[in-house]
């Protein structure tokens, strides 16, 4: 079973899920997520701050780790 992620999420913790969601998040225009404080934010505020819709963001990043499987 694939992991889920929410926008509730921390974005070092959906990294550590698998880092094949780095390049989703840079693709999506998140390009600071190396950043030691975008580290901590949630998906959530990460995309209030770069103006994204964070459940399209998740529905992409959860598409991805069920297509993995």
């Amino acid at each position: 079973m694939a992991a889920t992620i929410t926008k509730d999420m921390i974005i070092a913790d959906i990294i550590a899920v698998d880092r094949g969601i780095i390049p989703i998040l840079m693709q999506a225009g998140m390009h600071c997520v190396g950043c030691p404080s975008a580290q901590g934010e949630t998906l959530e505020e990460a995309c209030l701050v770069h103006g994204m819709d964070e459940d399209e963001l998740v529905k992409d990043i959860n598409e991805y780790l069920a297509n993995k499987e």
